[in-house]
């Protein structure tokens, strides 16, 4: 079949978003189905098959920022694509959110699939509800990642939801190259803001060993005051954003992965990719990380916020090599159960259910393959 998947957010930038919808697109492909991946890019599209809509601009959103292109011109893209492709069935991730998958919501003519992500507060809920609950009808399907994004997009919308979890990419990371490393290793991957928890992880770190090395990826607005603040520590390497090659190959070679948030978490992709790559995995005790993680058998999960015991979980994995090899076990059979082969597969059956209802609830029905507007 011919899909169209939608990303709302800019697909240049890190994101839990952006990488489900192109680790499906890939996964989609290699099972014979021709996809295009349609969204914002800030610079050279990073797949092939993918159409650029224009430029993103930040937004806040559920205490972070979001890259969106809620302007005229990236609509327009969206309404020619969409007239284009002629797609079997169109696919649009959080389709509420301001930009190209609300305007495909809007304007497309083929099956509508619709996958919720949000958990914790939306304010396109808040400041549309009259609306998204009429325009949630034209959905064919509607599927939420997580019970919190499927409680928050019901109460929303009043309508009902299937309940499917993230993929991984379990190969590309299961086989990369470990990064070289001669110390026990930490790793954190988020965007450096309060609730992703790195200024609890840097003070657990104050109570480690010295023999050690914290890897800290990507960036955000607390970078500069916690190197600052912690510009004494040697042991804290500072990456900035890395390449997804990279990003694999440093979960490949750490010890242990951490992931201390504060709240705000769906379903946690970051730790599935953790387990994929072999490493033992120390996060926070929150809902959307328990989708990904069983406590005590996956990862290590902690109270959110609680600096003591992050540095106690951390301290007994680094000098615990058995416990580590049990966790990285379990981990990697989660990871399976997680991958994004058997996602595509899910949704493969959920689009042929899309294609056989036809389009819903819309004022239009009827194809229009070969016309352009004018």
């Amino acid at each position: 079949m011919r899909v169209g998947l939608f990303s709302p957010y800019s697909l240049t930038r890190p994101g839990g978003v952006q990488g489900q919808v192109l680790g499906l697109a890939r996964a989609l492909r290699t099972a014979g189905h021709e996809v295009r991946v349609l969204g914002p890019c800030d610079g050279a599209p990073p797949d092939p098959g993918v159409i650029p809509l224009g430029n993103s601009v930040p937004i806040e959103a559920n205490g972070s920022i979001a890259a969106l292109a809620p302007d005229p011109s990236a609509q327009l893209r969206t309404i020619r694509s969409l007239w284009d492709e002629a797609f079997d069935v169109v696919h649009l991730h959080e389709p509420f959110a301001p930009g190209p998958t609300s305007t495909a919501l809007l304007i497309g003519d083929a099956p509508l699939v619709g996958t919720f992500h949000a958990a914790g507060t939306s304010a396109p809920y808040r400041y549309m509800l009259p609306l998204i609950r009429y325009f949630a009808t034209w959905l064919s399907i509607r599927v939420a990642v997580s019970k919190d994004a499927r409680t928050l997009a019901a109460a929303a919308t009043g309508c009902s939801f299937e309940l499917l979890f993230n993929g991984v990419e379990v190969e590309r990371f299961a086989t990369a190259d470990p990064w070289p490393t001669t110390v026990p290793t930490i790793t954190f991957l988020g965007r450096h803001e309060p609730r992703k928890g790195l200024a609890e992880l840097l003070e657990a770190v104050r109570r480690m060993p010295e023999e050690l090395e914290v890897w800290v990826m990507s960036d955000g607005p607390q970078t500069e005051a916690l190197r600052a603040r912690h510009a004494h520590d040697p042991r804290i390497i500072w990456l900035g954003r890395v390449s997804e090659e990279e990003k694999a190959r440093r979960l490949r070679a750490s010890e242990v992965f951490c992931a201390p948030s504060l709240g705000g978490e769906s379903f946690g992709v970051v730790l599935a990719e953790a387990m994929a790559a072999g490493t033992a995995v120390v996060a926070s005790d929150l809902a959307g990380y328990r989708n990904a993680a069983r406590p005590g058998r996956d990862a290590l999960l902690v109270p959110p916020g609680d600096v003591d015991a992050l540095a106690a979980a951390l301290r007994s994995l680094l000098g615990d090599e058995s416990r580590r090899a049990e966790l990285v076990a379990a981990g990697r059979a989660r990871a399976q159960e997680l991958s994004m082969d058997r996602l595509a597969e899910c949704y493969v059956e959920i689009y042929e259910r899309a294609i056989a209802q036809g389009p819903t609830g819309r004022p239009w029905g009827q194809r229009r393959r070969g016309h352009s507007p004018t």
